[in-house]
C-alpha cells in the first residue's frame, strides 16, 4: 500500500508543490524503482541469457537505483532545496524513458519488460509533472 500521501498529511508545514501530485510522484518512484529491481531478476533467469540482455538489466539496476535516490530526496521537504530536487526529478525522467525504451525492444517477447516498461513510463511522466509544477 502507497503511504506518501498519508505520510505528507500528518507533515507539520506547508510545502511548495501540490501534496497530491508530490505523493503521487513518490509512489510512482517507489513502484518504479521495485519493478525495475524485479525486471532485471527476471531477465538474469532468462534461458540463453543474450547481450541485449546485458544492457536491458544495467538499464534496470540504473533506473531502480535513480528512483530510490529520487523518492528519498523530493520525500525531504524540511529546508528543501528546489535546485537539488529538479536535478533528481530531470535525471530520473531520463532514466526511466532509457531504460522504458530499452524493456519496450524486449516486451513482445518478455512480460516482464512490458510490465517494466509500462512502470517506467508512468514515472517518467510523473517526474515531468512534478517539474512543471515547481517552475
Amino acid at each position: 500500500m502507497a503511504r506518501a500521501k498519508e505520510m505528507l498529511d500528518t507533515y507539520p508545514r506547508s510545502f511548495n508543490v501540490d501534496a497530491d501530485l508530490l505523493a503521487r510522484t513518490i509512489d510512482a518512484l517507489v513502484e518504479c524503482a521495485s519493478t525495475c529491481t524485479q525486471c532485471a531478476d527476471a531477465c538474469l533467469s532468462e534461458q540463453g541469457l543474450s547481450p541485449e540482455l546485458a544492457k536491458c538489466i544495467r538499464l534496470n539496476l540504473d533506473c531502480a537505483d535513480v528512483c530510490t535516490a529520487t523518492s528519498r530526496v523530493v520525500s525531504r521537504q524540511t529546508e528543501y532545496d528546489a535546485n537539488l530536487s529538479r536535478g533528481q526529478l530531470e535525471a530520473c525522467a531520463g532514466a526511466c524513458k532509457s531504460c522504458g525504451d530499452e524493456c519496450n525492444g524486449h516486451a513482445e517477447h518478455m512480460e516482464h519488460c512490458r510490465a517494466c516498461a509500462e512502470s517506467c513510463r508512468r514515472c517518467e511522466q510523473a517526474c515531468r509533472e512534478l517539474l512543471a509544477a515547481m517552475t
